[in-house]
């Protein structure tokens, strides 16, 4: 089973669940607004992607940070538990499947990894 984590309104994440339907791939949706972001599940991203992959610093959530929660981004024990603050810091969507995780849409990526 798929497992698609994000936020609805992302343009990514609507991409993304655009092509998975478009391939008939069965999924189930995690909605971080809604159902928050699990610490646990947060730090084995972490651990398989890195911390680099699995944050997103280019967003406008995370430019707003104070300078001190963005230094906690650089340390993946401090981010742990900013990323399931502020969920939307979180790189989307983070794909977890049977063969692993995925971060982030690449369809080349997504093609090779799912179908």
């Amino acid at each position: 089973m798929i497992h698609l984590y994000g936020i609805p309104n992302c343009d990514t994440v609507k991409k993304a669940r655009t092509w998975l339907d478009a391939q008939g791939c069965a999924y189930t949706f995690h909605d971080y607004k809604k159902e928050g972001a699990d610490p646990a599940r947060v730090a084995a991203w972490i651990a398989a992607a890195g911390l680099d992959t699995v944050v997103n610093r280019k967003g406008t959530t995370f430019r707003a940070l104070p300078d001190a929660d963005k230094a906690a981004t650089t340390d993946s024990h401090t981010a742990v538990a900013l990323l399931v603050q502020q969920p939307s810091i979180i790189k989307r969507p983070i794909v977890e499947y049977p063969g692993g995780i995925l971060v982030g849409f690449k369809e080349d990526e997504w093609s090779a990894a799912l179908l």
